[in-house]
């Protein structure tokens, strides 16, 4: 049977390594497994910014940074940019949203056009295309200048109904344990990692969601809804590191690779790397106390997604949508976790940028590539496309991601990309002022193939380049070799034709264009450089003279 309806799953800042069928040697995540079996494994997929907001904007509108322009997280997507609703929907599909986007509306765009927010339309806009079945961008901190979330939870509603008493219990239970002396022990403090969270598993985040996706695929059934795409958006294993009892104690120091970096990372660095290797969470994430304490925590938390997932999966089994969902599980970007001196995410090196990508498709077509691993250069871009190309024709004046859907069907493309690329504009960065940069200035972008990954630095800095095949864990910069000159030099030549893509273009296709070719305006009454009236048919120049 051919995929009807679209699961997009996506995980907040899950490393593209921690995964068993990604070759982690200790976390074993068996449902997700599974479905790799079931379907294709993407091994090299770059999202186009290492932070959420910039790469779920490029993930939901299948375009580049560069041409979307919502560059750091809370910039608003601009009103006008289109999104996969958009495209879906006037392909017969429906779009619908179950989590977090981390979208900012561009309210000023929506009050210039007078769009109004409660319209259908002004609803869409303001939700990056989704029709909302269920909202939570999940970080509701609060602080001295008010809480960081500004909408309702609706997370925090359901947690009230079940009896928790606190009046953020995001905050004080889902998100923080208890101490020895029965005090809140909060997540925000990765200290307190190993401590269970302050909630029932099954109240927690993860389940919640899961529990709420469920809702909407039953809700779809019953009504015989028209295809659907739903975009189930998971704000776990992103901080604050802090896991439910039983996954709070299931690993330890001992279940913690190996750190990924060397001193020499420390002597002379590039500029940019060497104040972001200054930042605080940076700093903090160099201690090994720290890792040994947050990763276990961190994997707990993917451990719990991967149960979760078991659970989703056995419902759609059982409920027959197995035969009739395409299921795409992903990520947003990964996470440092103390590799190369950094925390968070930010810049280029893998654990940042690549993330883990399976597409299950339960059409006849895919039989053949079942249980494989695709090695091309994908970008997160590239589901856009291919979301797009199961309802209809792919606007690839608009689109700049490319379909999948040949690696899925076992007929790849003949002329696939040769580089991937990422981008991160770090102009409101503390580290922008360290560098003395202006916001034209604080600029990145990445370029990676299967031998190299160069990055280009705005501001007058000088590249960096690793080489892949020699260098996997990209431990040595050598972008100031004068040797590597030539490998820098393709590079350049690269991002100079991907920058000169005709990328804003986005109201004629070119099959329009070819179209107009040639036309006679003739027809319609101009005549451009003509000397003489007789020079011209007779038929097409009686308006212009006068005569009927």
């Amino acid at each position: 049977m051919p995929a009807k309806n679209i699961l997009y799953i996506m995980f907040d800042q899950l490393r593209y390594d921690y995964l068993s069928c990604t070759g982690h040697p200790h976390l074993k995540t068996p449902h997700l497994d599974k479905l790799a079996s079931k379907g294709v494994r993407f091994s090299h997929c770059y999202v186009q910014s290492p932070i959420c907001g910039p790469s779920r904007m490029s993930s939901y509108t299948g375009r580049y940074v560069h041409s979307h322009g919502s560059a750091w997280n809370n910039f608003p997507l601009k009103v006008g940019e289109q999104t996969m609703g958009d495209h879906l929907r006037e392909r017969g599909m429906d779009c619908w949203l179950v989590g977090k986007t981390h979208m900012q509306v561009d309210q000023a765009g929506m009050d210039r056009l007078g769009i109004a927010v409660d319209s259908v339309i002004g609803a869409r806009v303001s939700e990056c295309g989704f029709d909302v079945f269920e909202r939570d961008d999940g970080l509701w901190g609060e602080g001295p200048a008010g809480t960081y979330g500004k909408k309702p939870s609706p997370y925090n509603a359901y947690l009230k109904s079940k009896g928790y008493e606190a009046e953020n219990p995001w905050l004080h239970n889902a998100n923080a344990g208890v101490d020895e002396s029965g005090e809140i022990a909060s997540g925000w403090f990765m200290h307190n990692a190993d401590k269970a969270a302050n909630i029932a598993e099954e109240d927690s985040e993860t389940p919640w969601l899961t529990g709420r996706a469920m809702d909407f695929i039953s809700q779809k059934r019953s009504e015989g809804a028209r295809p659907w795409l739903c975009h189930v958006s998971y704000i776990k294993p992103h901080w604050p590191y802090i896991v439910p009892a039983p996954y709070h104690n299931m690993f330890g120091p001992d279940d913690v690779i190996p750190v990924v970096r060397s001193d020499a990372e420390k002597t002379a660095p590039h500029p940019v790397y060497g104040a972001f290797m200054q930042g605080e969470v940076c700093q903090t994430f160099s201690r090994d106390e720290v890792r040994n304490t947050v990763l276990p925590a961190y994997m707990g938390l993917i451990k719990q997604a991967d149960d979760q997932m078991g659970r989703l999966f056995d419902w759609l089994q059982a409920e027959g949508h197995m035969e009739d969902t395409m299921i795409v599980v992903t990520s947003d970007h990964g996470d440092y976790m103390g590799d190369h001196w950094m925390g968070e995410k930010d810049l280029f090196h893998d654990p940042s940028v690549r993330v883990p990508l399976i597409i299950y498709d339960p059409s006849a077509e895919a039989d053949a590539t079942r249980g494989t691993v695709c090695d091309a250069l994908v970008e997160s871009i590239d589901l856009a496309a291919t979301f797009i190309d199961m309802a209809g024709e792919i606007p690839d004046h608009i689109i700049e991601g490319r379909s999948l859907r040949p690696f899925i069907t076992g007929e790849p493309p003949k002329v696939w990309r040769d580089f991937a690329v990422s981008e991160y504009d770090y102009s409101a960065t503390p580290e922008a002022d360290l560098l003395e940069v202006t916001p034209k200035q604080a600029r990145l972008f990445m370029l990676v193939d299967h031998d190299w990954k160069c990055v280009f630095a705005d501001g007058g800095f000088r590249p960096m380049l690793f080489n892949l095949k020699d260098d996997p864990d990209e431990l040595v910069d050598l972008g100031g070799n004068p040797d590597y000159e030539p490998v820098i030099e393709t590079f350049q030549h690269r991002l100079s034709e991907w920058a000169r893509r005709p990328s804003q273009r986005t109201t004629m296709s070119d099959e329009q264009l070819i179209n107009s070719r040639g036309k006679s305006p003739d027809q319609v009454g101009l005549f451009i450089g003509v000397w003489h009236e007789d020079d011209k048919p007779a038929d097409t120049t009686a308006k212009a003279q006068g005569k009927s």
